[in-house]
């Protein structure tokens, strides 16, 4: 798939009279989706570029130490789904947030824009003054979604970290409309999965990214295949000197990881983390995780 260009550029030229699409899109959920699926239409229809407009960190990390979904790498993997020409990666760090919005609405309108697109509940600028009632003053096409609902609750990211940190997987894929994605590089670990015949490929992971816990069927891609595999996610409690991990055994791979990127889908949690009486104990589990996450995977 072929990645959108990117700039930190809120004047680029190629943003000039497109379909713009605003928000944090954290997860890219099925919400945001929406969204960005009416940002691709009305581009077609209008004849102009589609572009996306995002911020990193979402504002609950700056503000409230939150957890986050997607960094701007994964978001991006996502985001081209739906061909948009640029995405405008901005930071949102405490000097962005005290923009006054009629900054904000000013740099907005010199674009030009032939559409913007947001959610209902979208704000901008200093204490959240800004919000749809402003944009619709500088586009002659505002689109505002009111917040999608699944199971009789919205879909927000808020509700996908908090099914991650009670292990579920398969309710946070089912918000998100494809499994979670973790993307990390392989480090060389301690090698006490190959001795038990179950080696790992230990991923190291941004720092503040929401992971589930547990032990999981996943799906890895690394480079252009993808994999059955199972993760096992926090800490290993049968080596109870080891820190937490997040670490992946590659269902019929055969090749040398380290130092790659590869990306990790989580489908479905498998158990809770277990201590186990000795190593013999522990290999027998990880047969029993193998076959459970191979009738999930149909690998």
């Amino acid at each position: 798939m072929t990645l959108p260009r990117t700039t930190t550029d809120l004047a680029d030229a190629e943003l000039r009279g497109a379909v713009l699409c605003i928000g944090n899109f954290d997860g890219v959920h099925l919400g945001h989706r929406m969204l960005l699926t009416r940002m691709r239409a009305l581009a077609e229809a209008l004849h102009r570029p589609a572009a996306v407009i995002t911020f990193f960190p979402p504002a609950r990390v700056l503000f409230e130490g939150s957890t986050y979904l997607m960094t701007p790498e994964e978001k991006l993997l996502v985001l081209a789904e739906f061909k948009p020409s640029v995405v405008v990666n901005l930071t949102f760090d405490k000097a962005f947030a005290a923009t006054r919005k009629e900054v904000w609405l000013g740099e907005l309108a010199a674009l030009e824009p032939a559409a913007i697109v947001v959610g209902e509940d979208f704000r901008f600028g200093n204490a959240r003054r800004g919000d749809v009632t402003d944009l619709r003053a500088i586009t002659n096409h505002l689109d505002a979604f009111t917040l999608l609902e699944v199971d009789g609750a919205p879909v927000k990211s808020s509700r996908i970290r908090a099914l991650l940190a009670e292990g579920d997987a398969a309710g946070a894929a089912h918000l998100l409309g494809e499994p979670y994605l973790v993307r990390g590089t392989v480090l060389r670990g301690q090698q006490r999965g190959r001795s038990i015949g179950y080696p790992t490929a230990n991923l190291a992971v941004a720092p503040g990214k929401a992971l589930p816990s547990g032990v999981f069927a996943v799906r890895v891609t690394v480079g252009i295949e993808t994999f059955g595999g199972m993760a096992n996610v926090g800490a290993r409690p049968t080596f109870a000197e080891e820190p937490p991990a997040l670490e992946v055994h590659l269902f019929d791979f055969n090749g040398d990881l380290y130092g790659s990127t590869i990306d990790v889908r989580f489908v479905e949690r498998l158990r809770g983390q277990v201590r186990f009486a000795g190593i013999d104990e522990l290999r027998a589990q990880l047969a029993a995780d193998e076959v459970a996450a191979r009738r999930l995977l149909a690998v």
